[in-house]
């Protein structure tokens, strides 16, 4: 149950955030929010005004609260589904993983964990930290989740325990690397054409869409191994109840 609690809250986490997302973004009349032009944390911004840095453009967000809240929820069910999902397995003599959730021992899965769990923290900080609040604060959540997330993510490609599907770990860990090197492009300034927004958003997502991914599978597989148990259960009082009779 506390893993399958863990699993659920990266799934919900995810799904609200872009509900919200999408809520906020139509919420902007003049002009209209850009992927491109506009960053994620623009949602945010508590008030209306010419913006200079980390380019020029007007950021109004009517709906800023919400976008705000959502980005704490997000950070929190994060958090939550690595605490209920950490636990990790023990490495046998032949080296087999153990009867961890996710992950195998040794100091390269805890790094990851721990790197994974800030990440989570930083969406938490930009919620509570709007640019044009704190913006300290706010850079250090986002260097939180674009930073130290996805080098959690890179090391994961190592972490996760055998039970997860090789393919599985080798996307987590490319994923880490895609998005550390739009972050990187995007302090740079290179956009690729994707525009500053949408370069920010190929180096913070990538996070998420794994949480979730890893979320939906879980899940499933836990849904799966509880009809599996349903008619087993039925089969074993069958059989009790079908004991030789006494004559």
């Amino acid at each position: 149950m506390k893993e399958r609690i863990g699993y659920v809250a990266w799934v919900v986490g995810v799904a609200q955030f872009f509900v919200a997302q999408g809520i906020v973004e139509s919420a902007w009349v003049r002009p209209a929010y850009s992927w491109a032009r506009n960053n994620i944390s623009d949602l945010g911004n508590v008030h209306c005004g010419l913006r200079t840095w980390p380019e020029s453009r007007y950021i109004c967000s009517p709906e800023h609260g919400l976008m705000n809240g959502s980005f704490i929820a997000l950070g929190v069910l994060l958090v939550v589904g690595f605490v209920l999902t950490g636990e990790a397995g023990e490495a046998g003599e032949a080296g087999e993983a153990g009867s961890g959730v996710l992950w195998r021992g040794g100091r390269v899965a805890v790094s990851a964990w721990m790197l994974l769990v800030s990440g989570g923290a930083g969406f938490v900080l930009i919620g509570l930290a709007p640019t044009d609040v704190h913006k300290g604060l706010h850079v250090v959540g986002a260097a939180l989740i674009m930073g130290s997330g996805n080098v959690g993510l890179v090391l994961a490609g190592f972490g996760l325990a055998d039970r997860v599907p090789r393919p599985l770990r080798r996307v987590t860990g490319l994923l880490g690397v895609v998005a550390l090197l739009a972050f990187g492009l995007f302090l740079s300034g290179h956009y690729l054409g994707l525009g500053m927004g949408g370069m920010e958003r190929v180096a913070a997502y990538p996070f998420l869409f794994w949480a979730a991914a890893l979320g939906v599978r879980g899940c499933a597989l836990r849904a799966g191994r509880t009809r599996a148990a349903v008619p087993e259960a039925g089969a074993g009082r069958a059989r009790a109840g079908a004991g030789p009779s006494g004559g």
